[in-house]
This record gives structure tokens, sequence and C-alpha cells, in this order.
């Protein structure tokens, strides 16, 4: 498995690679195209064999086979991903390119409202989470929050229904003490208990 592992990541993904970094500096676009079509029967090799694997690997000679295979996609005598991509590939994408182009659309939609849906429930739990620390008296994230209004939590909150009266404060922790008088003013009262 070692050696199959080895052998795709040379001769499946570098050493197409640094060919395809080849032809897009040299601009011969015969050899581009020719790369493009192997990237193309390649990726759908390895979404292929993401399946493959779970159910065939038990199958004799199975790891050898795919290094075959993908010796075949490469060898400039069988042009096995020009052969594929021409025959197979290309006709099945061109019936097919109207519904998958919608399909995508409709994806790149979908993800993005849930994208903007989810990032909405994460700063609320966020702003819920920060504003219990806070009444709960929870370091320097309370004294920092302190300085918010009740109606601005409310309203990261999103609960724009529900207001707060104006009469509602927020407590101090117990912990904190009157603050001592300095050492100055308390000798001035001293000082003039004195006289």
């Amino acid at each position: 498995y070692c050696f199959f592992v080895f052998s795709r990541l040379i001769f499946g993904t570098l050493y197409p690679a640094y060919y395809s970094y080849k032809a897009v500096k040299s601009k011969d676009i015969k050899e581009y195209v020719k790369w493009m079509m192997y990237w193309i029967i390649f990726a759908l090799f390895t979404t292929a064999e993401t399946f493959t694997d779970i159910f065939l690997c038990w199958f004799p000679f199975y790891y050898e086979l795919k290094i075959a295979f993908v010796a075949w996609l490469l060898s400039p005598y069988t042009k096995g991903s020009s052969l594929l991509y021409r025959k197979f590939v290309h006709p099945t994408l061109s019936s097919k390119e109207k519904e998958i182009d919608d399909c995508l659309i409709q994806a790149k939609d979908r993800s993005y409202d849930a994208l903007v849906h989810f990032g909405k429930r994460g700063l609320n739990v966020a702003a819920t989470a920060a504003v219990m620390a806070a009444s709960k008296g929870q370091g320097a994230l309370s004294e920092r929050l302190r300085s918010f209004s009740m109606q601005d939590l409310s309203t990261i909150r999103g609960d724009s229904s529900s207001t707060v009266p104006p009469s509602v404060t927020v407590r101090t922790s117990s912990k904190q003490s009157q603050p001592k008088p300095s050492r100055s003013a308390s000798e001035g009262t001293g000082s003039s208990g004195k006289c």
C-alpha cells in the first residue's frame, strides 16, 4: 500500500504537475490541452477510487492495477487520458453541462445562505456568552461589558422585540470594596484633629 501511495504521488501527481508547469511556461497550446485533459481524468479517477477503495481493496492486485492505470493515463504511446476524455468525458459533460451549471449555482447560493445563517447564530451565541459572563462578574470581560447599556446588549442578542426597562442596572460584584482613602487624606484628617 505504501509503495502504491508513493508511486501515485510521484507518477500521478508530481510528474504531471511539473510538465503542466512547463506547458504553461512555454505557452504550447497542444501540451496545455493534453495536460488539462489528464488533470480532468485524474480528478475523476481520484473521486472514483475513494469509493472503490472501500469495496475493492480486498481484490488481488488492486493497487497494482491502479498504478498500471495511472501509467496508462500518462503514457505518450497510449494517450490514455486523451482517449478517455474524448470518448467519454467530453460528450457526457457537454450533454449535461446546463444541468451541472444550474446545480452548482444552486449549491453556491445555498452554501452562502447557510454560511450567513450559521454566522449569525455564532455571533448570537458569542454575545449571549459574553452577557452571561458579564452578569456573573467574570473578571476583565465583565468590567469592559459593564460600559454597555442593557439596550445595546439586547440588540446584540437579536431580541429586538423585548426591551429592557431603563430602571434595570447591572450590579457590581460584591467582592469589590469601597475605595480606601489615600494616605495623604488620612494624614490630613489626623493632623487637623491634633490642632
